[in-house]
């Protein structure tokens, strides 16, 4: 992969028009009545979700993400009946883990997006009150940094942040939804196995799972592994630069425990990412293990770029894992952090992922050149067939089963 042929990228040809319409404002009642499009060796095939079981072999692992949204969306009034809204985007202080910050019990420090900023005066100290198992309680923002939106919050009595946040956040949908959530987004916007607090955008391919499919793919023989990768905001930045590798490429952190590094150092049959996250995970830990085996012991971290630069002989996912696993082990490690600014696009070269299942994206976004990098061009097709046959699209839309080209 030449830097030459990813300079030859261009934003404009991963547009398509997406009329309002065709984006999905509301979930279906059931998650897994939503349509399903299959894409295998060329040819799409239209389905009901609660088909993928007959679709997935069996002895194959399907790798899903475990995050949990937190209703990142905190609303402050002022005494002037100002509102401000603040947004948490990553936390900084205690710690910049993610799981460890939710369940810190006396005050947390995050960069955050603030609405109405410009209401919110030097040294003002915004105030709320909320209820945790049946105590008021009250919780305090401080501006520490206008410039950066830095917000330090403290609060009353001993509760976990993430209880705070439970009990006075919004759940934060998406900004093209355009419109405010309801009590139905609270369950509907998480997925049946959402289980680490920390995402601010869910990992919307696990939304149309069910218990129902869940088992039917257990009874199959189709192994499950769980992994964290919190979706941060930046999910949802619009590429603006036609050259696309200019684009500033955003940061996510990635949880991932030993038993589950155990169990893909030994997998050799198909491998399925549910979500854009998983697989941008799954081949973050690929590269890991890559400068591992090529620099020692190095930080998880993974520029957008990494994958692109000139490596020497590359490892199989076996031995990438497997070197991850042996850190591990020396380290006495049950599970480890990392982060990824990794940009999947056209002519990245696949390691981890056989096939993906995800929902349809926003045009020129990253979501889009990832799919149309696994599907080695198709996604043209497959979003025509789409639009045609009346998918719903985005968050609350249909889903897709690719295999990669």
């Amino acid at each position: 992969m030449s830097s030459n042929t990813l300079d030859q990228l261009k934003l404009s040809d991963y547009e398509y028009t997406l009329p309002e319409e065709k984006i999905a404002k509301f979930p279906l009642e059931k998650r897994d009545a939503s349509k399903l499009l299959h894409y295998k060796d060329g040819l799409i095939n239209h389905l009901a979700f609660s088909q993928l079981p007959d679709l997935i072999p069996s002895g194959s692992l399907m790798v899903f993400n475990n995050t949990k949204v937190i209703p990142a969306r905190l609303i402050f009034q002022r005494e002037t009946g100002a509102k401000v809204e603040i947004f948490l985007l990553k936390p900084l202080l205690p710690t910049t883990v993610i799981n460890e910050v939710m369940i810190n019990t006396e005050s947390v420090t995050w960069e955050t997006m603030i609405g109405n900023q410009k209401k919110w005066k030097d040294g003002e100290i915004l105030s709320g009150e909320v209820i945790y198992q049946g105590t008021r309680i009250q919780l305090k923002a401080h501006l520490e940094d206008r410039t950066n939106r830095i917000v330090k919050f403290t609060w009353t009595g001993n509760a976990p942040f993430v209880s705070i946040v439970e009990a006075s956040g919004e759940v934060p949908l998406p900004p093209y939804l355009n419109r405010k959530a309801t009590e139905e987004d609270k369950p509907r916007y998480q997925t049946v196995y959402s289980k680490k607090e920390g995402a601010v955008a869910a990992p919307t391919a696990g939304l149309h799972f069910t218990e129902e499919v869940l088992a039917k793919l257990a009874d199959k023989n189709v192994k499950e592994e769980f992994l964290t990768l919190h979706v941060g905001a930046g999910t949802f930045q619009p590429i603006k630069a036609e050259k696309i590798t200019e684009h500033a490429m955003h940061s996510e952190q990635v949880v991932v425990t030993k038993s589950t590094i155990a169990i893909l150092s030994n997998h050799s049959e198909k491998l399925i990412a549910v979500g854009t996250t998983s697989m941008r995970s799954l081949e973050s830990l690929y590269w890991y293990g890559v400068k591992l085996i090529h620099k020692g012991h190095v930080p998880f971290l993974i520029p957008k770029l990494y994958p692109y630069q000139s490596h020497s002989k590359l490892p199989s996912r076996q031995e990438s894992f497997a070197a991850i696993l042996k850190m591990m082990e020396s380290e006495q490690l049950e599970e480890i952090t990392g982060s990824t600014e990794i940009f999947i696009m056209p002519s990245y070269d696949f390691k981890v992922c056989d096939g993906l299942v995800t929902n349809f994206h926003q045009p020129g976004s990253t979501l889009i050149l990832l799919v149309a990098a696994f599907t080695n061009g198709g996604w043209k097709e497959i979003y025509d067939q789409a639009l045609k046959m009346e998918y719903r699209f985005l968050s609350y839309g249909d889903s897709s089963l690719l295999w990669r080209s």
